[in-house]
């Protein structure tokens, strides 16, 4: 598939319906809660040309390595309880024989996987073929029970799917029809990040850049700055070998795109848009690029030369500007790093 860029020139005015639920208070009451780093990289800035740039730093959230704990916690505790608090939920589930199933493509699993560790609960989760070791024994540390299908994460989430019995209840980051409500929570569940950057950084933010898989994330963003007021634009970035939200976009609807091509961009290696998000997606994003993993491996050295412990999933988000030739020179860019 060949690189590309995808603007969508209405999203800019369209406002997200609804309310919006917040999780910030019950992940505050998480054991180990903390705002995770707003960082500014000043020679970033301006070897791109732009008026500064923040990372947004998830590379230790409650101790993982990654933001996913968010919307698995709220989503848990939304299926489990509802509970005011963590300590609620714990109570709520204790002597219950419950397993938490999903798919994963490491870091949802891995946050579901320590989620039923805290609460005394079983895991079983789902991989894809080609994750490396380390995140899968991640997983296995936790104490969840992993199955290795090697099929395609969208095979591997139709597998868990399968898989559920009584006693089982699925928490999978990603919808699709008659199975809907477990993503919703997930969604806003993430949107304690973009509360913790309106406080850390109250000033206006000009675009924020959102490495995307099924587009989760990428929908929580865009619900939070589609608001009245807001005047931030938001961009997604995926994997040339994994561009489901570029192609969707580009077409005006959902498009499955072939994953079979590895990338080290794991947690972006998805090929079918959530179908809660791509609504809010279609409407409101306001451009889509893909990077390739050469343009990822230098973004992730360059981050990193800069004290930023980035992934490639949140390298992704400098590779995309490093190619980008229309930013403007006044600009506030906030990257998102969403794993180391």
């Amino acid at each position: 598939m060949l690189k590309r860029w995808v603007t969508n020139p209405g999203a800019a005015g369209w406002i997200a319906p609804g309310m919006r639920e917040s999780a910030l208070e019950f992940h505050r009451s998480m054991p180990g809660y903390a705002v995770t780093p707003l960082v500014e990289a000043p020679g970033v800035a301006e070897a791109l040309g732009v008026g500064s740039l923040w990372v947004k730093d998830e590379s230790d959230r409650f101790g993982l390595p990654a933001f996913k704990v968010l919307g698995a916690s709220w989503a848990v505790n939304k299926a489990l309880g509802p509970a005011r608090t963590f300590a609620e939920l714990a109570a709520l589930v204790a002597g219950r024989r419950i397993t938490l199933v999903t798919a994963t493509d490491g870091n949802h699993g891995r946050a579901l996987a320590y989620l039923a560790r805290l609460l005394g609960l079983r895991s079983r989760i789902y991989v894809p073929a080609g994750l490396p070791a380390d995140p899968v024994q991640a997983i296995r540390d936790e104490g969840a029970d992993v199955v290795d299908t090697g099929l395609t994460y969208d095979d591997t989430v139709r597998a868990a799917a399968a898989s559920v019995r009584d006693g089982d209840v699925l928490i999978q980051d990603t919808a699709w029809p008659g199975y809907e409500e477990v993503p919703r929570w997930i969604v806003a569940g993430y949107s304690t990040l973009f509360a913790e950057l309106d406080a850390q950084h109250p000033g206006e933010i000009g675009l924020v850049v959102i490495p995307t898989g099924v587009g989760s994330l990428l929908q929580a963003a865009i619900e939070h700055y589609r608001t009245p007021g807001r005047r931030t634009s938001v961009l997604a970035v995926e994997p040339v070998t994994a561009a489901c939200v570029t192609e969707s976009l580009a077409a005006g609807h959902p498009v499955t795109v072939d994953t079979s091509s590895p990338t080290i961009m794991a947690g972006l290696n998805c090929g079918t848009v959530s179908t809660i998000a791509w609504p809010t997606i279609r409407n409101g994003l306001d451009a889509a690029t893909t990077v390739t993993d050469t343009e990822t491996r230098a973004a992730q050295s360059l981050l990193r030369s800069h004290h930023i412990p980035t992934g490639p999933c949140g390298a992704a988000t400098l590779a995309a500007l490093r190619t980008a030739d229309h930013l403007h020179p006044s600009t506030t860019v906030v990257l998102v790093n969403t794993e180391r």
